[in-house]
C-alpha cells in the first residue's frame, strides 16, 4: 500500500497512483446513499465526500479491498442503467512474495457488486482463478467509520464531538459505534458470509485457496443502525431481487418514452433512472430527495419543481410531494426556524448537528417561494388528474398558504412578497438563488432587505389564479373572484415596477427601499413561466434571454456576462442550471416563442452527450460553448440531482405543447414541434384517469403528426395548430 500515505493523522493517495481517481459511483435507496470510487472502495483521504451515509450521517468513511496487500487493477466500473446495482470488474497486478513472482498479472478476475436496501449496503465479492495452478493468497478489507455529519463532511467545524465506543467483534461480524452529543448511539455492523482468518476493529482478512479455474464468493453486509435497532438478515441475491421488483412497480405507474435518437434516449433513460433512485417512499407518499451528496433529503422548492416537471408522466410524485409538504406546513412562529403559520418548509434534516441545533435545518422554513409554489403544484395536479378528493383533503393547507402570502409574505404591506431572515444562522437569501452574493445591484453592491424577487411575484400571481380555479371547483365563488382580482392587480403593479427598459428585462429584485436591482438574470425568465409578464414586454425579454451574453450555447446563464458579478464558475452568478432553463423554456413556449425554447432544449441535449452517464448535474459552468468540447463541470455540483434529472421531461412537454383535461378525458397537443435531432417520439401508457393511450409523434417539414397506436378506455387526443 505504498500509494497511500499518512501525514499528521491525515491520509493521502499519491497523485501517481492509479487509485487516485476522483470520479465516483453513486447509489441511493430511501434515506441511505453511498459514494464509492470506481474500484468500489471508499478512499481514506483528507478531503472527500466518499462514504456510506444514512439519515445525514456517514456510517462508513473507509472501505478498501486488497489482494495480497495490493490494490487491484480496474477493468470496468458501472452502475446499472436502472441504478439498482453497482458492479466493478478488477484484476490483479503482479503479486510477489520474498522477491519472487507469486501470481502473474491478469490471472484473477475480481468482481464486486453492491446494492443498498433499508439502511444496509450489501456487497458480493467473487474471485475467479484463470491460472493452470492453484493460487493461495490473502484477501483483506480495511474499514473505518467517522460518523461525520454531512455538514462536517462539507466543512462545518464543530467545537466538540461525541465519543467513539469500543468495537464489538464476533466470529463473523464486527460492530463499530459512536455516541453523539445528542445521546444517540449510531452503529455500523459489518457481517461476513465466511469465517475470516483475522478480524480486528479496522480489518478483516481471508486466506483464499483457488484451484485452477476455481471460484470463491464472499458476501459482506454493512448495516447502519441507531440505538438498539436491528436489521433483518437477508442474502445479497434476495435484496437485489427485492430492489428490482420495487423499481418495476414504480416504473409501471409512469409512461414510457422512446425516440428515434439513441443519444436522446440515453438522456431520457438516465434521467428516469435517477429520478426513481432519488425518490424515497415516505409515510405520505413518494418524495424526490433533492440530490446526492449534499441534499439527500426532502427540500420544499426542489420537490415541488421536480414534481411539476414530471407531472405529465408521473402524477403520483406530485401527490406525494403535496401530502408531505401539507403535513409539515408551519403552524406557529419560530424565528430560529424561519417558521410562520401557513409557510411551506425549505428543508428537513436528520443527524447530530440538526438534533442539537448546531445547524437550523432540522425543520427549516427559510424559503420565500415554496409556499406559493405549493399552491401552484396543487392547481397543476388537479388540472392533470381531476383528483377532487385529494384537493379537498389539502384545501385547508392551501388556504393557510394563501394566508401566509398575504399576512407574512408581504413584509412591508406594499403588495409584493418579500423575505428577510430572522436568524443569523439562517439563509441570507431565500429564493432559489440562495448564495450570500446572489442578489445585488447593477454596480455589484449587495441588496439590502426586505427583498422582493421578480420570480416570486410571478409564483404568487400564478398561485392566486390556480387557487381561484380550485375555490370555484369547491363552490367558493366569492373567494375565487377575490383571488382573480388580486392576481390582476399584482400583475399590473409588477409590470410597472419591475420592468427596466434600459436592460430589456425585469429587475432581479426590489430592495428594501424599493429600488430595482437592474441586473439581467435568468430569474426574469420565470416570469414567462408564471404568466405574469406583459405580452409586449415578454417579447423583449425572450430576445434578451437568447442573446449571446445570456445564452452560452449550452443554456441560459444565471446572469448575463456583462453583469458586474458575472463569473462563469460561480454557483449562482454565471453558471447554467438545467431546471432553471426548463422553466424558462416552458415560459417561452407559453408566450409563443417555441423556437427560443427549442434552442434551450437543443443546447442541454448537446450538453448531456458529453456528461458521464449522460447525467445532467445540478449545474455546470457558464463558459461559452466551444467546438469539440463539452460543458465545464462545476466541482461540487450534486449529481444526480432531482430537478436536473426532471429537466428533459419538462422540455419534452414544452416542445409538444402537452396538457390534459380530465373532465372531458382529453389530451391536448398545442402547436407541437420537435427539434431537428428528433424525427420521432413514442409515448406508451400515457394515462388520464382510468384510461391510457400509446402515441407516436413524427416530425414533418411543417408540423408534427400524431398517431394513436393503442387506446384503452374513454380518452381523446386533440391537436391545436
Amino acid at each position: 500500500m505504498d500509494d497511500v500515505i499518512k501525514v499528521d493523522d491525515r491520509w493521502y493517495v499519491s497523485a501517481s497512483s492509479s487509485h487516485a481517481d476522483n470520479r465516483t459511483r453513486v447509489l441511493k435507496q430511501g434515506e441511505t446513499f453511498a459514494l464509492f470510487n470506481r474500484f468500489g472502495d471508499i478512499q481514506r483521504i483528507s478531503i472527500g465526500e466518499q462514504g456510506l451515509y444514512h439519515q445525514g450521517t456517514r456510517y462508513l468513511s473507509h472501505l478498501e479491498l486488497l489482494i495480497n496487500e495490493r490494490h487491484s487493477i480496474l477493468l470496468n466500473s458501472t452502475v446499472k442503467e436502472d441504478n439498482t446495482v453497482f458492479e466493478v470488474d478488477l484484476t490483479n497486478p503482479d503479486l510477489y512474495e520474498a522477491g519472487k513472482e507469486k501470481v502473474a498479472n491478469d490471472t484473477l478476475h475480481i468482481f464486486r457488486a453492491k446494492v443498498l436496501r433499508d439502511g444496509c449496503c450489501y456487497e458480493h465479492v467473487r474471485l475467479a482463478n484463470y491460472a493452470d495452478e492453484t493460487v493461495e493468497l490473502p484477501l483483506s478489507i480495511e474499514f473505518d467509520a467517522d460518523y461525520a455529519d454531512i455538514f462536517e463532511v462539507r466543512g462545518f467545524k464543530r467545537r466538540q464531538r461525541g465519543k467513539p465506543l469500543p468495537a464489538v467483534i464476533g466470529k463473523q461480524s464486527v460492530e463499530l459505534a459512536y455516541e453523539g452529543l445528542d445521546g444517540v448511539r449510531r452503529r455500523t455492523r459489518l457481517s461476513f458470509s465466511e469465517p475470516p482468518t483475522e478480524l480486528t476493529p479496522s480489518r478483516v482478512r481471508f486466506h483464499l485457496t483457488l484451484p485452477p479455474r476455481g471460484r470463491c464468493n464472499i458476501y459482506l453486509t454493512i448495516a447502519c443502525l441507531q440505538g438498539d435497532a436491528e436489521c433483518e438478515p437477508r442474502h445479497y441475491k434476495q435484496v437485489v431481487q427485492e430492489t428490482e421488483d420495487s423499481l418495476r412497480k414504480v416504473e409501471a405507474r409512469c409512461c414510457e418514452i422512446f425516440s428515434s435518437n439513441e443519444q436522446f434516449n440515453n438522456w431520457l433513460n438516465r434521467s428516469a433512472a435517477d429520478l426513481h433512485m432519488l425518490t424515497s417512499e415516505l409515510r405520505q407518499g413518494p418524495y424526490p430527495f433533492a440530490g446526492v451528496p449534499w441534499f439527500s433529503t426532502p427540500f420544499g422548492r426542489d420537490g415541488i419543481i421536480t414534481a411539476l416537471q414530471t407531472l405529465w408522466f408521473y402524477p403520483d410524485l406530485a401527490r406525494g410531494v403535496l401530502a408531505f409538504l401539507a403535513d409539515t406546513q408551519a403552524t406557529e412562529e419560530n424565528p430560529a426556524q424561519e417558521a410562520e403559520p401557513g409557510k411551506i418548509m425549505h428543508e428537513t434534516r436528520k443527524g447530530e448537528l440538526a438534533a442539537l441545533g448546531e445547524i437550523p435545518f432540522g425543520l427549516y422554513y427559510g424559503t420565500v417561494d415554496a409556499t406559493p409554489l405549493f399552491v401552484v403544484l396543487a392547481g397543476e395536479y388537479y388540472r392533470r388528474t381531476g383528483d377532487r378528493a385529494f384537493i379537498e383533503c389539502i384545501w385547508p393547507n392551501i388556504e393557510r398558504a394563501l394566508q401566509w402570502i398575504d399576512q407574512y409574505g408581504d413584509v412591508d404591506d406594499d403588495g409584493f412578497v418579500e423575505y428577510q431572515r430572522h436568524s443569523d444562522k439562517g439563509l441570507v437569501h431565500q429564493g432559489w438563488k440562495d448564495s450570500n452574493d446572489s442578489i445585488f445591484h447593477q454596480d455589484g453592491s449587495p441588496a439590502a432587505g426586505p427583498i422582493a424577487l421578480c420570480e416570486v411575484q410571478g409564483y404568487v400571481y400564478q398561485a392566486k389564479l390556480y387557487a381561484a380555479d380550485l375555490a370555484a371547483m369547491l363552490g367558493e365563488h366569492n373567494q375565487a373572484a377575490r383571488l382573480c382580482s388580486e392576481a390582476a392587480t399584482l400583475r399590473e403593479r409588477f409590470n410597472k415596477q419591475f420592468w427596466c427598459e434600459d436592460i430589456a428585462s425585469y429587475a432581479i429584485a426590489l430592495d428594501g427601499d424599493k429600488r430595482p436591482c437592474r441586473v439581467r438574470s435568468s430569474n426574469a425568465g420565470h416570469t414567462l413561466f408564471s404568466g405574469i409578464a406583459d405580452k409586449d414586454l415578454a417579447r423583449k425579454l425572450a430576445d434578451t434571454l437568447l442573446q449571446e451574453e445570456f445564452f452560452s450555447g449550452w443554456g441560459v446563464r444565471t446572469i448575463a456576462t456583462s453583469e458586474q458579478r458575472y463569473n462563469p464558475m460561480s454557483y449562482h452568478n454565471g453558471s447554467i442550471w438545467p431546471h432553471d432553463n426548463a422553466l424558462i423554456a416552458m415560459g417561452l413556449a407559453r408566450y409563443g416563442y417555441k423556437e427560443h425554447a427549442m434552442r434551450i432544449l437543443t443546447g442541454l441535449f448537446n450538453g448531456s452527450i458529453f456528461m458521464e452517464l449522460n447525467r445532467l448535474p445540478e449545474l455546470f459552468c457558464g463558459f461559452v460553448r466551444r467546438s469539440g468540447r463539452g460543458p465545464t463541470l462545476y466541482p461540487v455540483a450534486c449529481s444526480p440531482q432531482a430537478w436536473a434529472s426532471a429537466t428533459v421531461f419538462y422540455l419534452l412537454q414544452t416542445t409538444l405543447g402537452l396538457s390534459f383535461d380530465p373532465a372531458s378525458s382529453r389530451i391536448y397537443f398545442q402547436y407541437p414541434t420537435l427539434p431537428d435531432f428528433l424525427d420521432e417520439v413514442t409515448i406508451r401508457n400515457l394515462r388520464l384517469g382510468e384510461a391510457e393511450v400509446d402515441l407516436r409523434l413524427r416530425r414533418h417539414p411543417q408540423d408534427v403528426g400524431i398517431k394513436v397506436l393503442r387506446r384503452k378506455g374513454d380518452i381523446d387526443i386533440s391537436v391545436i395548430v
